[in-house]
């Protein structure tokens, strides 16, 4: 059986949608794997075919990375019937990410398995680092602030027992530069900035960078913290 047929027979039993997946670098749905594994995980607004999405899954991939995207359950029912729907809640979406894992795990037996996600894909990552033994765990543009404002969301960082790495662009409206460092202090976690980046990693023209910088800049810390884990 294939990836997708065995990702498909468990979330079948848990009433789950078919899997949607994209396979990027040195993996593929045959169970082609490599050493190094990383499930990215989309945000709330936008699903695995996102332009930011595909950028990050080329670019781990040149770095000799194995990628698999997927689409949560609440965007594979969007693309079967056209509707727009808002994600689900974060127990039917770890749920759905447990067996997405489970089955990577069982059919690529990756020397080091890391989960990466965009905004909301990075909180569901945090907090399956709280379930899950994930060799790391990194967060691209993590949602601090809810969008209708409030107290950050932490809890997921300080629970999560995976080394964990949050990329951040400076001016990301969920967590700029000058707030996100007193926020992560009291919790063992690594945070890079992005120069001049939005919560898409976007800078300003005037900023003197691109967001194609900062995606290679994204990817090189991504990099250096994965090597650091054999350290």
């Amino acid at each position: 059986m294939s990836f997708t047929q065995k990702l498909d027979a468990r979330l079948k039993q848990a009433e789950l949608p078919a899997s949607q997946c994209l396979f990027s670098g040195a993996v593929d749905d045959s169970g082609l794997g490599c050493d190094t594994l990383v499930v990215l995980a989309h945000g709330a607004g936008a699903n695995m075919a996102h332009d930011f999405m595909v950028q990050m899954a080329e670019r781990l991939a040149g770095q000799g990375l194995g990628v698999i995207r997927f689409n949560f359950p609440y965007m594979r029912n969007n693309a079967i019937d056209g509707k727009r729907r808002p994600p689900d809640r974060a127990p039917k979406l770890i749920k759905d990410f447990s067996l997405l894992i489970e089955t990577v795990r069982e059919v690529y037996q990756p020397k080091r398995l890391i989960v990466m996600g965009k905004s909301m894909g990075g909180r569901m990552a945090a907090m399956l680092g709280a379930e899950q033994v994930l060799d790391g765990v990194i967060c691209l543009g993590y949602p601090f602030v809810p969008p209708k404002g409030g107290e950050p969301r932490l809890e997921p960082i300080g629970e999560c027992r995976a080394p964990l790495l949050v990329i951040q662009g400076e001016r990301d409206k969920f967590g700029a530069k000058g707030l996100v460092e007193p926020w992560l202090a009291p919790f063992n976690a690594k945070l890079e900035w992005l120069t001049d980046g939005d919560h898409s990693f976007l800078p300003r023209k005037s900023s003197g960078t691109t967001q194609s910088a900062n995606l290679d800049r994204a990817v090189s810390h991504s990099i250096q913290f994965i090597r650091g884990l054999d350290a």
